[in-house]
């Protein structure tokens, strides 16, 4: 593809200096979506869903192209020029799964892949109250070209249960896989079996 015809990414070379002085160059990809200004491309949100039954974190299924797999994701999208981060979370989040919530924190900036690409992100922290009407029977806003299936595994099985996604096909996003395997490592530590036990 041309570049002058890429909407979202271009491909980039890096000249940079190493540790030893040696001149080296890398070839990445960049995105072009970024605000004039905005530190960030866009944001990860982390909702828990209390329930009677206990928390579950709340995930969709995303058939994504570059790698041909439906993938298993938080909700997630790009940043809007003049919006914070909190408020692309909140604006995301109702868009894409039809839940109101309300921001309560955020990550420090992050990477996805920086050996490859420059996109980053900040994970919000979105409280939703189950008890309000419009989160009883919530209503995705998705674009035409979105097609998003919105679900829910609780905490204390999502290690196991993202295995079991994985085997039946589905592709784990890395922020998905990481966050259930600090779960998993906490409650291991938290019941003395980790690795120095």
């Amino acid at each position: 593809m041309a570049e002058h015809k890429a909407r979202w990414i271009r491909l980039i070379k890096s000249t940079y200096t190493d540790p030893e002085g040696v001149t080296r160059t890398w070839e990445s990809a960049e995105r072009q979506t970024r605000p004039k200004d905005c530190p960030i491309d866009g944001v990860g949100i982390f909702t828990v869903l209390s329930k009677p039954s206990g928390p579950e974190l709340l995930l969709q299924k995303q058939y994504r192209p570059p790698i041909d797999k439906v993938i298993i994701e938080v909700p997630a999208g790009l940043i809007d020029e003049g919006e914070t981060p909190e408020e692309c979370a909140v604006r995301e989040l109702r868009e894409e799964t039809g839940y109101v919530g309300v921001a309560e924190e955020k990550s420090p900036i992050m990477y996805n892949d920086p050996g490859f690409c420059n996109t980053n992100l900040n994970m919000v922290h979105v409280r939703v109250d189950m008890t309000l009407p419009e989160n009883q029977n919530p209503k995705p806003q998705l674009e035409d070209n979105e097609f998003i299936e919105c679900f829910s595994i609780p905490l204390a099985t999502l290690y196991a249960e993202i295995k079991r996604l994985e085997a039946e096909g589905y592709a784990i996003d890395a922020r998905v896989g990481t966050l259930a395997e600090g779960i998993e490592v906490g409650m291991k530590l938290a019941l003395g079996l980790g690795s120095g036990s």
